[in-house]
């Protein structure tokens, strides 16, 4: 098959990106021919796909109106232009992974609403942000919805990326197909030691608070938990900068963060908002356990007294931290969080969208049956 993938701005492999920069890996080994089509790209990525024989299009302007949020920038453009893009020629498969592009498209993946997550990150914006935020956010969540609309009709299947993202889109009226995992490399993310130092527990600083409840990281901190941090410290305040505990990072290698991940005794994900997170999965997979929310996307990976911890409130994650840190638990634990980490596998997860892909020639009766990808019943139904 030719398969085309749209996707966000190609700036990082992170994010909203990865799943299908993943998959088209998984399907090229396969025999099939893959492309991608985003509205902006990094030299280093292109070059990259080039390696891999991958086609590249870029759809967007050469300039950017907010340089630093490339992906707001592409999506606000989106809700304002609402056209569909032409772009796509001799494809047989369309993914679109996209909140920035608007495309006739065989699969449609959900993973999250821009203005939900700008509702939950508010507290931690810079305040010309705030300011403006709150003076559009009426506007823009009726142009988001309009789009999602838009996207919905132009998609035979629409694709969530966990259950807590298909109930944003169904609060808006918007029929969830099914629900597929973002896929992860477990052949990269793994265990690189079978003793790991445990003197530290790792936690991740994302854009504006994004994942980093910044109080709820200061809190663990002042009680003696020594933290280390990755990530994006932009948004971080000073105070936080400084504090004896917590030892900052900044970006690091894949390589040195699965080192992290492995010696970490635990890996601390207090966010404000994730629909799927892979921070819980890469730990887990590294073999280390994650104390975060009793919420959202991270709340259907991490297993309660299994492969981590989840707390309901601030106070809870703040005993729950200091406990773990001074009393330890069972070391059967990390052999249990590589395996629920396996579940997410991109060899897996890749079975699971070539069932997608070709469930227009499957039986009712063997629809209903696919185990491995959760197919919605109201869809079954239809």
């Amino acid at each position: 098959m030719n398969i085309c993938f749209i996707t966000d701005p190609l700036v990082t492999t992170m994010g909203a990106v990865r799943p299908a920069l993943l998959l088209a890996r998984e399907f090229f080994k396969s025999g099939h021919d893959v492309a991608f089509i985003t509205p902006r790209f990094d030299g280093k990525i292109e070059k990259a796909l080039q390696v891999e024989s991958v086609h590249l299009k870029c759809v967007g302007p050469r300039f950017s109106f907010i340089p630093s949020l490339p992906t707001l920038d592409a999506w606000t453009r989106c809700l304002i232009r609402h056209r569909a893009t032409t772009e796509i020629r001799n494809s047989d498969v369309i993914i679109n992974t996209s909140s920035c592009i608007i495309a006739c498209a065989n699969v449609y993946y959900a993973q999250g609403l821009m203005t939900r997550a700008l509702d939950d990150m508010f507290l931690g914006m810079p305040l010309h942000y705030k300011c403006t935020y709150q003076l559009l956010k009426t506007s823009l969540k009726a142009l988001e919805s309009r789009l999602v609309k838009r996207v919905r009709d132009l998609s035979k299947l629409f694709v969530a990326n966990s259950e807590f993202c298909a109930s944003m889109y169904e609060e808006w009226d918007i029929k969830v197909d099914a629900i597929v995992n973002p896929p992860l490399d477990c052949s990269l993310f793994k265990p690189v030691t079978s003793k790991p130092t445990a003197d530290y527990v790792l936690t991740h600083f994302g854009v504006y608070g994004k994942e980093g409840n910044f109080s709820s990281i200061k809190a663990i901190a002042d009680a003696g938990v020594i933290i280390k941090a990755f990530g994006n410290f932009s948004s971080v305040p000073k105070p936080l900068l400084r504090h004896s505990n917590i030892h900052f990072l900044g970006k690091v290698s894949d390589g040195e963060l699965v080192n992290l991940y492995s010696n970490a005794l635990y890996t601390l994900f207090a966010f404000n908002h994730e629909p799927f997170g892979y921070i819980p999965v890469e730990s887990m997979a590294c073999g280390t356990p994650v104390l975060t929310y009793n919420k959202q996307g991270p709340s259907e990976t991490v297993t309660i007294g299994k492969t981590g911890w989840l707390a309901n409130t601030d106070m809870e994650l703040f005993n729950l931290g200091a406990d773990i840190w001074k009393k330890g638990y069972d070391s059967n634990i990390r052999s249990n969080c590589r395996g629920r980490a396996s579940m997410f596998d991109v060899k897996k997860i890749s079975r699971e969208w070539i069932k997608v892909l070709n469930v227009k020639s499957l039986s009712m009766s063997t629809f209903k049956n696919l185990g491995e990808c959760q197919f919605r019943e109201s869809w079954a139904r239809a």
